[in-house]
């Protein structure tokens, strides 16, 4: 396993992010803990998890089932680096959301009680939170530096200017920042390119992919499937719509002898700016399959032929849409 900087910092992460979104709705707790397991032993070290998961108000479900197998595995809690999230609603009350100041620091001390841990290595802000400034934001995140309790902080699902600001602010203040933003990113969706992954860039943040697979449509979706995201009518729906792009795509994956979800991870991989696609797997299977994809090395041509399937926004702004 070759390792990867977060961002500019000098952490190093695996490759691969391990997802548990499923952990708890579509995964059971022993299974999640074989697939953490099984992770971890392959060299992946870098778990992704959020406050909201497991979809029951205030109960963090997932984040539990995570602090329970760290609980019952004291020594890999050193060996990982995780990452949680806030925002999300947790609660009926005013203030039991968002990036408030008051939010923050609860949302802080509930993780860790959930997660079972004394400190969180990457605390990400799980969207935008346009009703709060950020000098409220940042002295926030910085007290919980301060005590012990967050190391580095990111981002997901901000716009490029949302980091520039952030960043630009956090520098006045001799604070590090955002050092990561989680966007989504796979080859059908590429509108990142225009201004968050050259934000990304200019400012030292890793970036972090979620849906990868495009939930399910790059993973071989023309394939036969009774069960799983592929039997989904929204999937369906999004098979139809593609269905041309989809037939080129799978049919240049079985020229090169890669399946489809490996290919469209290594894609993602090829991207200097990518640290780490989050995974998620509900199965050992399918962790499998994704470790594969690390090993993969797409050549100039294929790259050539993926861009002309799923061509992108094409390139940066404002090159991409005026001279």
């Amino acid at each position: 396993m070759e390792y990867r900087h977060l961002g500019r910092t000098g952490l190093q992460v695996s490759p691969l992010c391990l997802g548990t979104m499923n952990f708890g709705p579509e995964t059971t707790e022993p299974d999640s803990y074989k697939i953490m397991d099984s992770a971890l032993d392959s060299g992946v070290n870098f778990f992704d998890t959020a406050d909201v998961y497991g979809w029951k108000q205030g109960e963090g479900v997932t984040e539990q089932i995570v602090g329970r197998w760290l609980e019952k595995n004291p020594g890999k809690r050193d060996q990982i680096v995780l990452a949680t999230k806030v925002y999300g609603k947790m609660g009926d009350g005013p203030n039991d959301q968002k990036l408030s100041a008051y939010h923050i620091r609860k949302a802080c001390e509930d993780s860790l009680r959930r997660l079972k841990t004394d400190h969180i290595d990457l605390y990400q802000m799980h969207h935008i939170d346009r009703g709060t400034p950020w000098e409220e934001v940042w002295q926030a995140m910085e007290q919980l530096v301060r005590e012990g309790k967050v190391l580095y902080v990111g981002s997901s699902n901000f716009a490029g200017w949302n980091i520039a600001q952030a960043n630009s602010l956090a520098a006045t203040r001799h604070f590090m920042g955002l050092v990561a933003e989680q966007s989504l990113y796979n080859l059908n969706a590429r509108m990142v390119e225009l201004e968050v992954i050259p934000a990304c860039q200019a400012f030292g943040l890793g970036l972090i992919p979620w849906s990868p697979l495009g939930g399910g449509l790059l993973g071989g979706a023309l394939q036969k499937a009774s069960e799983g995201r592929r039997a989904s009518e929204r999937i369906q729906k999004e098979i139809d719509k593609y269905r041309p792009q989809l037939e080129q795509y799978e049919a240049l994956c079985q020229e090169i002898g890669q399946s489809p979800a490996d290919v469209a991870l290594a894609w993602l991989l090829h991207n200097p700016v990518v640290t780490a696609p989050i995974i998620g797997p509900r199965t050992q299977e399918q962790l499998d399959g994704a470790l594969r994809a690390i090993e993969i090395k797409l050549t100039g041509e294929v790259l050539k032929k993926l861009d002309d399937i799923w061509p992108g926004p094409g390139g940066q702004a404002p090159e991409a849409y005026a001279w």
